[in-house]
């Protein structure tokens, strides 16, 4: 794309991003964003396609600001309470843009998935791999990883959709700590730590290698990997 696109394409996002967040997605139309952007309906269509792929770039958007905010999260020497973090900062985004967030993370239609789930669940996923490594997960990082997205974005929709004089602010932190308290454990003693943490640190370091460097068949790792998953359970 070349630089007049891509500045068109910005201005076009920047635009629909201020239409979105004030007025909310059912503002967004190609008309209004092609007139509050000062370019003809047919420029934005030939970028965007029609108001879907707009909208589309726009929860792209929205993650890209997630992201940002996510980046700026420092690693602590205690995963457990870096979870905590990132779980205030990801309810604190969608309340801070909570148009966006329900075009992120909310399905419109039955059996699709929201926009940003399997980039968040990915993400995540990569951190849990940390946290299992470190011995402080109870069950696989997959399951784990399921588990958070579910509960944090239910508690951020069912708080962007309360007025602000119903939001308990106690309920992202109840629901926080119960969900982290169960799939998480103390710091293992420097001695002796449960079967289970061992058994998912052991697969989190097999997850990270390439495969090249362990003296096992891709048979022999799967086997163990297997094993690994029942002595987790």
């Amino acid at each position: 794309m070349d630089d007049a696109k891509t500045r068109t394409r910005r201005r076009i996002l920047e635009v629909a991003a201020g239409i979105l967040e004030r007025e909310g997605a059912q503002a967004v139309s190609t008309r209004s964003v092609a007139a509050a952007a000062g370019i003809r309906a047919a420029s934005l269509y030939q970028l965007f396609g029609d108001k879907d792929g707009l909208l589309a770039a726009l929860a792209i958007h929205g993650f890209d600001l997630y992201l940002a905010e996510k980046h700026e999260l420092a690693h602590t020497a205690d995963p457990v309470d870096d979870m905590r973090r990132g779980w205030d900062m990801h309810v604190d985004f969608g309340l801070r843009h909570p148009a966006f967030y329900l075009l992120m993370f909310g399905a419109d239609r039955p059996g699709r998935r929201p926009p940003a789930a399997e980039e968040a669940g990915d993400l995540l996923l990569k951190f849990l791999d940390h946290v299992a490594a470190a011995g402080r997960l109870q069950v696989p990082p997959a399951l784990a990883a399921q588990l958070c997205l579910a509960a944090v974005t239910g508690v951020t929709l069912s708080l962007v959709g309360a007025s602000a004089e119903e939001r308990d602010p106690e309920i992202s932190a109840r629901m926080r700590d119960i969900l982290i308290d169960s799939i998480t454990t103390d710091p293992p003693p420097a001695t002796h730590t449960g079967l289970a943490p061992r058994a998912l640190a052991l697969d989190a370091a097999l997850t990270a290698t390439d495969g090249t460097t362990l003296p096992l068949r891709p048979t022999e790792t799967a086997l163990l990997r297997d094993w690994l998953h029942r002595l987790a359970h």
